[in-house]
């Protein structure tokens, strides 16, 4: 593929470089290499892609969950596409729906839902609600750069802080840290949890795997701010990626010694145009044992880059993946991470108010 001559420099502060053709694309236009090393100087030529912002009004807030291996009932995401960069991000085919690349495009053409706090406002004030936990961001980091300054996320915390209805986030960002004065008495009443996703500790790897996310030593700081306001906070291991990241056990302690009380992970997903990214993110990085990562990878799905099975989709199956589960499993006993259930109290939820159909006669 033309795309493994792009040099190094070329994708700074991205995850890729690449507008990779998404799925439902009709016609595939490919860069040739002529062997005068045309692409690399096109790419010294090119000048790095800006962030674009789109505002959409959202026409429903909450996505509904069915699936048995995800712990959270609905979500709310006030973005499409992610800043950070994320090359292993399972969320990147969601912008093929939009005719848009997974690839580039997913991390520089970002969507936001302008509206979105008003409409989950009307989806709560239906008599028909019930109240389940609501995971804030599950498909992109709702704390991305750009919510520092159109705060949509922090207007979802104050509507639920307001009627009282439980939340989950989970983010690699330092960004959560402003909304303390919300979460913290959230907290206080079993409102709040706070989960922060650190894959490595390892900041050079971290550079590249998740270019604009916050560095791991931020984040621990970040759990250490969250666990001093009283917010129970938990750490994610995701996605742990064999031969890449290997420091699980390090990550475990050092996310325990900063107030981490529960800890989960998953392996690396790698579904439609993901897999062709990750790989040409292998040949860049690491050439030479590219090879051996993805038959590790395959070996956990079955023989293939990815199985959507419910069964095994998360954990993935196989000798290597039971590996990875004893070896988290045997940190968190020795640590004492999950010796008890973060419990959310769902009796204090006051519906808003459904504004009247009826007009005023004054």
């Amino acid at each position: 593929m033309s795309e493994a001559f792009i040099p190094l420099h070329a994708i700074k502060g991205r995850g890729t470089a690449t507008r990779l053709a998404h799925r439902f694309t009709k016609d595939v236009r490919d860069a040739w290499d002529d062997g005068w090393g045309t692409l690399e100087d096109a790419a010294l030529d090119e000048k790095p892609p800006e962030t674009e912002v789109t505002f959409e009004d959202a026409r429903s807030a909450i996505a509904r969950n069915d699936s048995p291996d995800i712990y959270f009932d609905y979500s709310v995401n006030p973005y499409r596409g992610c800043e950070h960069g994320c090359i292993y991000c399972y969320a990147r085919p969601t912008h093929s729906y939009l005719n848009l690349s997974p690839g580039l495009d997913f991390e520089t053409r970002l969507i936001a839902k302008r509206n979105i706090a008003a409409v989950l406002r009307a989806d709560l004030a239906k008599s028909s609600y019930l109240p389940k936990l609501i995971n804030i961001g599950s498909a992109t980091d709702c704390y991305q750069p750009i919510e520092r300054e159109l705060r949509l996320t922090r207007g979802l915390i104050e509507l639920m802080q307001e009627v009282r209805h439980p939340l989950a986030l989970v983010t690699k960002s330092s960004g959560v840290e402003r909304d303390l004065d919300l979460l913290a008495p959230m907290a206080a009443d079993k409102l709040a949890a706070v989960y922060v996703t650190i894959t490595t500790l390892d900041g050079e790897l971290a550079r590249k795997l998740e270019p604009r996310a916050a560095a791991p030593h931020r984040r621990l700081r970040t759990i250490r701010a969250m666990a001093d306001a009283g917010i129970p906070v938990g750490v994610s291991v995701a996605p742990q990626i064999p031969f890449v990241n290997d420091d699980m056990e390090q990550v475990l302690q050092a996310a325990f010694e900063a107030g981490a009380r529960t800890a989960f992970y998953t392996v690396v997903r790698l579904p439609w145009e993901v897999a062709p990214l990750f790989r040409q993110w292998l040949a860049l990085h690491y050439p030479q044992r590219a090879d051996r990562i993805m038959a590790r990878i395959q070996e956990m799905r079955g023989g293939k880059d990815y199985d959507s099975d419910f069964a095994s989709r998360m954990k993935g199956s196989g000798l290597w993946a039971d590996l990875i589960k004893q070896r988290f499993e045997k940190t968190c006993h020795r640590l004492g991470l999950n010796r008890q259930r973060t419990e959310l109290d769902f009796s204090r939820f006051t519906p808003p108010v459904r504004p009247s159909a009826q007009g005023s006669l004054f």
